[in-house]
């Protein structure tokens, strides 16, 4: 039988190792998905579910049991998946944006395809798109919070959802176009 939430905490809060496995348990799987759309391989995405989850139980002790425990638990990993970015490469949110990004489309390709394949192509963007797409289309915060979260403005932020939106459309583009003829490569 499944403990109440208030209790499982208390029981963390305390160190209890089955408690702290339970609660792993019971979040991990929602919040692994969470972490592939921030990193660029499945070992990564693990190593940040990780340092989420001990940053969880670390900061346990702060929870005011005010609101849904797994929104809290949702943004330490968030904010630990953006925290393994930075730390790997402190300067990554401020990318040269190449010159021949397309403008996104009207018409929006993205709702056509697959959500796993959307995940791969998410994966592939350079990070500082990739944290910005993921957390305006994904995580529904505001320009100007992803500004302040990444110490950049809120018009880069902006800038770099669309370019990362063109970039997607783009190649879900060329996917769905497969390869081109001989004689029109000439």
């Amino acid at each position: 039988m499944p403990r109440s939430y208030q209790e499982l905490i208390r029981q963390c809060v305390r160190q209890n190792p089955r408690a702290q496995r339970e609660l792993y348990d019971r979040f991990a799987p929602e919040m692994l998905p969470v972490c592939y759309r921030y990193a660029r391989n499945p070992e990564e995405a693990e190593d940040m579910l990780q340092d989420g989850f001990l940053k969880v139980f670390i900061n346990l002790p702060r929870y005011q049991e005010q609101g849904n425990l797994g929104a809290w638990i949702r943004r330490i990993v968030v904010n630990t998946c953006i925290d393994h970015i930075r730390r790997e490469k402190h300067h990554r949110h401020q990318i040269e944006i190449p010159e021949s990004v397309p403008a996104p489309a009207d018409n929006d390709v993205l709702a056509q395809i697959e959500t796993e394949y959307l995940l791969k192509l998410i994966q592939q963007l350079p990070d500082g798109y990739r944290m910005v797409f993921n957390l305006y289309a994904i995580e529904g915060y505001s320009h100007a919070e992803i500004g302040e979260r990444l110490s950049i403005s809120e018009s880069t932020s902006r800038s770099q959802y669309y370019r990362a939106r063109g970039l997607l459309q783009e190649k879900v583009r060329r996917a769905y176009q497969g390869p081109k003829p001989i004689k029109d490569a000439i």
